[in-house]
């Protein structure tokens, strides 16, 4: 059986965060575990209140996954202060962790306000050299590599800037630009554009948490990053096209609609 440990704030409405992971390593037939980094009060429609884990609470929970069950990847979202980001990195590297997937998780698809601003540095150099690939879009893409993007162009140029910081993979995400979606994928140099197809239903809750768990779960089972990056976005699109409808705002994805 492999396993894959998310890193990630907790989703009371279930649609995103350590919620929508574990439904999405469930349903990859993995055995899912957590570290929770915040306790967040949101639904569909917002982010009402935080509460950030503890520091020595949080180290505590990494302590007991990496001492009994050791993850085959780890999937790292919400991490929403400087001094979480240097314990989940120092703890990373203690467990020498393989086939991490790193969604710098800055804002909430309602809108809330996820990550200190402050924090950023602290982000790309702390837990990005601990990642075997990032999945950031166009928003924290920007804001990461301090790239205006509006294009593909621009979406390249900011992982060229973002591959300074570290060697691994970087999908950036172009799902906010009109027309059909297009993702990048870029490692040394080499760059691989994945087309997609924009669904119609507006509930798109929780879709960059599901998507870098599909992501870990196929790296947890052995598969490459290119390879793992397209199973992911296959799924991710079934579970939004399956056009689950709950909740006042934009709703959550159906992560079983293969069942």
């Amino acid at each position: 059986m492999k396993t894959v440990l998310t890193i990630a704030g907790s989703d009371s409405s279930g649609g995103a965060g350590i919620q929508a992971d574990l439904k999405t390593i469930t349903c990859h037939k993995l055995y899912g575990m957590s570290a929770i980094t915040a306790l967040t009060a949101q639904n569909t429609t917002g982010v009402y209140e935080i509460h950030n884990s503890p520091l020595d609470f949080m180290e505590a929970q990494l302590d007991a996954v990496f001492t009994d069950i050791i993850p085959d990847a780890v999937k790292i979202g919400m991490v929403p202060t400087i001094e979480l980001m240097e314990l989940v990195a120092r703890k990373l590297k203690q467990y020498q962790a393989k086939n991490v997937v790193l969604d710098p998780v800055m804002v909430a698809t309602s809108g809330g306000v996820l990550m200190e601003e402050k924090a950023i540095d602290t982000l790309i150099h702390k837990l990005f050299p601990m990642a075997t690939v990032i999945t950031p879009n166009i928003i924290e893409a920007s804001k990461l590599s301090d790239v205006s993007i509006t294009s593909l162009e621009d979406m390249i140029n900011a992982a060229k800037k973002l591959s300074q910081f570290f060697d691994g993979y970087i999908l950036i995400k172009g799902g906010h630009l009109t027309g059909e979606p297009e993702d990048i994928l870029y490692h040394k140099e080499k760059i691989t554009v994945i087309p997609g197809k924009r669904s119609q239903n507006k509930n798109t809750h929780g879709t960059g948490c599901t998507l870098s768990s599909a992501i870990a779960c196929h790296l947890a089972m052995g598969e490459g990053v290119e390879e793992s990056v397209q199973k992911a976005k296959e799924y991710i699109s079934g579970a939004i096209d399956a056009n689950l409808n709950l909740g006042k705002g934009k709703g959550p994805l159906m992560h079983w609609y293969q069942w």
